[in-house]
């Protein structure tokens, strides 16, 4: 019993000890709950290696798609297109226009990869929520107006709604909300942000009649990368982190997000926060 003591010790199993009174049975039983455990320690292990492996994959292939965009349009300009009038200012905005996609994904990275290690803090404070998601769709008015998108903003409460949470945080969820909203929106579509009072809480909810979601994406939407129309949601910029990104805050507050979705009618996204004073 001694040499298989040794080796479930050597790989460092849940404490097991043997003595002269064990049975044989007893020995089989406690070895086997062993090799169960190192089953499901080496499937987790496979997972989190596949989900390294994928995300790298990810994150090179998001970075290559600008990249390879500048390279091109640099370098057009260097072989002469710099001294035609037709095309060195528009290809040095679009190089420019690649740069700042370049500077979104990084951005994007480094905030989910805080909110991961706990390093960004979230700040739990009373702020006006109305004000806020005012303020949210004010900053993407040339957005909504350029894809032909209303941005409406519903609610039958006071002028003033206070809730707990870290303001500029949530105010991102808001934003990221709606820029998923508009990239698959209808051509004159609607987005309306609903905002209701339940007890203690308050359910704020971005909903939109555009393509809608399939069921097989559903699962998956706030999965880092997950793009339901890649060409679509690349031909306006992202860095395919947004709703990561929203999970992630969301849940930092200790709340939940969900989304319901039905084809060709639209998907609404909702979570909730406390109220505050």
């Amino acid at each position: 019993m001694q040499p298989i003591y040794k080796i479930m010790s050597d790989r460092k199993a849940v404490s097991v000890s043997f003595d002269s009174k064990t049975t044989l049975d007893e020995v089989n039983i406690k070895v086997e709950k062993w090799a169960e455990r190192k089953q499901e320690e080496l499937k987790t292990l496979k997972t989190l290696e596949d989900y390294r492996k994928n995300y790298v994959g990810n994150v090179s292939h998001e970075l290559k798609t600008p990249i390879f965009s500048i390279q091109g349009y640099l370098l057009t300009l260097i072989e002469g297109g710099m001294y035609d009038e037709k095309i060195n200012i528009k290809y040095l905005k679009k190089a420019l226009s690649n740069t700042e996609r370049l500077q979104t994904i990084v951005n994007d990275l480094e905030m989910i990869t805080q909110l991961d290690s706990q390093k960004e803090t979230i700040t739990i404070e009373p702020f006006d929520v109305i004000k806020t998601i005012k303020s949210a769709i004010e900053d993407l008015e040339g957005l909504s107006m350029e894809e032909k998108i209303d941005l409406i903003l519903n609610y039958n409460l006071t002028d003033r709604l206070v809730v707990l949470g870290d303001k500029n945080k949530i105010r991102q969820v808001i934003y990221n909300l709606l820029v998923n909203s508009i990239k698959y929106g209808k051509e004159n579509g609607r987005t309306i942000i609903q905002i209701s009072s339940i007890n203690d809480e308050v359910l704020i909810e971005v909903s939109d009649n555009g393509i809608g979601i399939e069921d097989k994406h559903l699962k998956h939407i706030f999965d880092r990368f997950y793009r339901v129309d890649p060409s679509r949601s690349r031909t306006l910029g992202g860095s395919g982190l947004g709703l990561a990104i929203v999970k992630h805050i969301i849940e930092a507050h200790n709340q939940n997000i969900n989304v319901r979705s039905t084809m060709n009618e639209g998907s609404t996204f909702g979570f909730t926060l406390k109220k505050g004073k």
